[in-house]
């Protein structure tokens, strides 16, 4: 790492970090994956040689892949929001997640293979639910619990009631 970002994401992989860095970089834009590390010795979870970590970028995010073992898995309380300017983005980014080996869940948050969870949020979603008039933010709201992906036409409707 020639300059490395002064607050980096480390996310802990169960031997896989490099696969999925590689899904991330051909799937968001402002996404790369830069040096690959391997173990100069054995680990607890590996051999000397495999891939300990990989540097990658999500969406201009500076993150650090670690192959720690399948003792540590994602959850919930952490995960990537990304803010969608229409519903065929919503539909691509959603798509891609939850048809490689992912999971829908509800209000528009899915979980990638590697149990990553992501909110897939539209633009429109987050305008309506922050709506200055209680009852158009509490129709979205309302909305929304209704919904797995983002229905951006939904939302609108609920929006003008």
């Amino acid at each position: 790492m020639v300059h490395p970002a002064k607050n980096t994401i480390c996310l802990w992989y169960d031997g896989d970090a490099e696969d999925a860095a590689r899904f991330y970089a051909t799937t968001f834009p402002d996404s790369s994956v830069g040096a690959v590390h391997r173990a100069p010795g054995d680990f607890p979870s590996g051999k000397q040689g495999d891939v300990l970590t990989v540097e990658f970028t999500v969406m201009g995010i500076p993150c650090l892949g670690l192959n720690g073992g399948p003792d540590v898995k994602h959850n919930w309380a952490f995960s990537f929001q990304v803010a969608t300017a229409d519903q065929a983005e919503t539909d691509r980014y959603w798509n891609a997640i939850v048809g490689n080996g992912g999971a829908e869940s509800a209000c528009g948050w899915c979980q990638d293979k590697w149990g990553l969870s992501w909110q897939i949020t539209p633009l429109v979603l987050t305008r309506a639910v922050t709506d200055p008039d209680p009852a158009v933010a509490k129709r979205a709201v309302d909305a929304m619990m209704t919904m797995k992906k983002i229905d951006i036409a939904a939302i609108e409707a609920a929006r003008r009631g």
